[in-house]
């Protein structure tokens, strides 16, 4: 067991955050649960120099609900600046941040976003640590919910390795409570589903799952100049990632029991 670490979760409500807070717990850690819900807005700053005070380790699951481009990027830049700033003024060790796996040649939307936060933070002065994630599991919905038009549920020709959030949270704090590598050069480390899914498949499965009277269609936009990424293969994990379960298939099986 590792030595009680006193770690702040931003974006602690959230889809990944609470998850964090969760294994945090089941761990014995002090945790620092913020949001914008109790006060500290990371995005301007409010009130995060005071949440921080004595925190050992960041780590930041915080996201956006808009998927644009510009949206994202203007909240994840801000998010990295404050960050660095807070916790270099409250003697914070380092930063645990979770982004995307493939997105290094991404131009658009969401994915475009969270690049440009890569960047942003490694110009700041606290040492960062970045997981690059799979396509969490809880997306599948999200997606089928933007997708749905009437009766037939669009979505795009996406080749993914689905992980569950959970997954991805036990990774982030292992990574929390352990020393940082000394030598971190080399690939971000990755985490990723047990197998490659394709984001309609998933929601087909969902679909059936809660019986659901939609017709899922997958489709290939031309417009999407990240297309070719999305259908390619470039969102898979490479060689080196961590494989986590369960599948898409036997997560819905203990989330969405049976009715």
């Amino acid at each position: 067991m590792n030595a009680s670490k006193k770690i702040a979760v931003a974006g602690a409500t959230g889809r990944l955050g609470r998850h964090v807070v969760d294994v945090l717990n089941e761990q014995g850690h002090e945790v620092v649960a913020f949001s914008r819900a109790n006060g500290v807005d990371i995005e301007t700053g409010a009130g995060l120099v005071e949440a921080l005070a004595g925190v050992d380790v960041v780590i930041d699951a915080s996201s956006t609900p808009s998927a644009d481009k510009d949206v994202a990027t203007a909240f994840f830049t801000a998010a990295a600046r404050n960050l660095h700033e807070a916790g270099h003024q409250a003697g914070v060790e380092r930063l645990v941040v979770v982004s995307i796996i493939g997105i290094d040649s991404t131009v658009a939307g969401y994915n475009a976003a969270k690049l440009t936060h890569e960047q942003e933070l490694a110009k700041g002065p606290l040492p960062v640590q970045i997981l690059r994630a799979a396509q969490f599991h809880e997306l599948v919905e999200v997606m089928t919910q933007w997708g749905t038009q009437g009766e037939v549920a669009y979505l795009p020709n996406m080749r993914t390795q689905l992980v569950a959030a959970r997954a991805v949270a036990e990774k982030l704090v292992e990574m929390a409570v352990n020393p940082a590598p000394e030598t971190p050069d080399g690939p971000f480390p990755e985490i990723a589903g047990p197998q490659p899914e394709t984001m309609a498949g998933a929601a087909a499965l969902l679909a059936a799952r809660r019986g659901d009277a939609i017709e899922v269609r997958e489709v290939s936009d031309p417009a999407n100049p990240d297309r070719q990424r999305f259908e390619d293969g470039t969102l898979l994990p490479g060689s080196h990632a961590t494989l986590a379960g369960p599948t898409f298939a036997k997560w819905l099986e203990t989330t969405h029991p049976t009715r």
